[in-house]
């Protein structure tokens, strides 16, 4: 049986966050390992919206491939599979396993978001006219007629947030029973906004796909350019709750400022963890594990007491990052530094 490939830090996760915590780590010198399983909540995006530099032309599938590819062009390792397994080693490391990766790593980031509940057919098609992200995509829906499709309070919020954007806002309960309790019912009742209870049994789509109307049971059509479905979340905490991590009443996995769960060396960033569910709050995310992962590696500066343990240090003691990322970084299109006068490098540094 093969042994297991070692790095300094393993990400799980190929969202924003889990990407920017591999550059980050990456770019600070320590070999870092990425395994995703593809797809993921930010890959269904039609277009990116809130993320500055990013034109909205661009799609979540784009967004993200950009993303790989610096991340590899700054020397991470990327592996395409779905980690069913994590556990502590006796050395104090993690080690992860899926269908092919097995992989050990000194720091492990869990980036493994959550799925969002979905509404049973023939509600419309993701990113087509159903959406989950209020935050990205109120805008889309100024002076049109918008649905929010669910029971609970969740809904109700949502829609009566809609109304500070279109004045044309419908709750679908499909069927179902409104979950709210009684002061939410009486709230979102007075505000200006249709309930339809009726069971929605067709949708009408435009030539490119795009939502045009809803078909009720009763047999009543209305015409929407969109909306939002508030079915709840499942989050992916399976490697987390293996490793020992706590969770949040929520489900979230719980963590520090920096993404520290309470597990030593077991980060958690961006949907899986508490918070709004934005690409630039992941990314944030992802940078600041990517720091403090940084701080807990890193070999410089040595305390007294290591420095009197190590010995005499010399020049052939720095840089402390591997051979392989070094020249990575020396190669790389970024790094216009040039040797020093009577220098002379070595592919052996």
């Amino acid at each position: 049986m093969s042994e297991p490939a070692e790095y300094d830090v393993a990400v799980v996760g190929g969202g924003p966050a889990g990407l920017t915590a591999a550059l980050y780590t990456t770019r600070l010198g320590h070999s870092t390992a990425l395994v995703d399983r593809g797809g993921g909540r930010a890959a269904m995006m039609q277009d990116t919206h809130n993320v500055i530099g990013v034109t909205e032309d661009t799609s979540g599938n784009e967004f993200l491939q950009t993303g790989l590819q610096q991340v590899k062009e700054y020397g991470a390792d990327h592996y395409r599979d779905l980690v069913s397994d994590a556990e502590h080693t006796d050395d104090g490391r993690v080690r992860l396993e899926g269908n092919e990766v097995d992989i050990v790593a000194e720091a492990v980031v869990l980036a493994t978001g959550f799925t969002d509940g979905r509404p049973d057919p023939p509600a419309p098609r993701t990113a087509r006219g159903l959406h989950y992200c209020l935050h990205c995509d109120a805008y889309m829906f100024v002076d049109a007629p918008v649905y929010v499709m669910g029971t609970g309070s969740s809904a109700a919020h949502v829609a009566m947030i809609m109304l500070n954007f279109t004045d044309e806002v419908d709750i679908l309960l499909n069927g179902d029973e409104p979950e709210w309790d009684e002061e939410t019912d009486r709230q979102v009742r007075a505000h200006p906004l249709d309930i339809v209870e009726e069971e929605v049994v067709g949708v009408e789509n435009d030539e490119d796909g795009w939502l045009e109307a809803m078909e009720f049971e009763d047999g009543t059509r209305r015409a929407y350019r969109g909306g939002f479905a508030m079915y709840g979340s499942e989050y992916n905490t399976d490697l987390a709750e293996q490793l020992g991590c706590e969770l949040n009443d929520d489900g979230t996995v719980s963590v520090d400022d920096h993404g520290r769960t309470s597990v030593d060396g077991v980060f958690a960033v961006g949907d899986v963890v508490p918070g709004h569910n934005q690409v630039p709050v992941a990314m944030g995310m992802g940078a600041k594990a990517g720091i403090a992962i940084h701080y807990d590696l890193r070999t410089f500066p040595m305390s007294l007491a290591e420095l009197e343990e190590a010995g005499e240090l010399t020049q052939a003691d720095a840089p402390a990052i591997s051979g392989e990322l070094r020249e990575r970084a020396r190669a790389h299109e970024s790094n216009v530094a040039v040797d020093a006068p009577g220098s002379e490098a070595s592919a052996d540094d």
